[in-house]
């Protein structure tokens, strides 16, 4: 089955950055778009990116400006570079094929917490 792993987290201060990275695996990484989620404590899993097969990102609001997609079809990984970071982007970060729900499959999942 797919399989997602997410890695780059951690702590960091506010105004800091970070690069998170998602291996795939058992998928053909190229004929899908992915998507970076977070879900911080006590909130639902949300969407904050999204990068088309084609190279074509889109961003949730409150990221505009300050997250950047991207992907490496060789190497089946989607990286979010996270910069300007802020106390309210805490969360748990995942990534998975977009729109949520083609696979059930999640990964572990990659802290970040913004806290000085």
């Amino acid at each position: 089955q797919v399989q997602f792993v997410e890695s780059g987290g951690g702590l960091v201060q506010p105004g800091g950055s970070l690069r998170l990275s998602c291996a795939a695996s058992r998928i053909i990484f190229s004929l899908y778009a992915m998507g970076w989620y977070r879900q911080a404590p006590g909130k639902q899993r949300e969407l904050v990116a999204f990068i088309t097969k084609g190279g074509n990102t889109n961003y949730a609001d409150p990221v505009k400006g300050r997250f950047t997609i991207s992907r490496d079809n060789a190497k089946s990984t989607v990286y979010l570079q996270i910069d300007s970071l802020k106390p309210e982007d805490t969360a748990v970060y995942y990534c998975n094929v977009y729109p949520e729900g083609v696979y059930d499959q999640w990964g572990q999942g990659t802290q970040v917490t913004v806290s000085s």
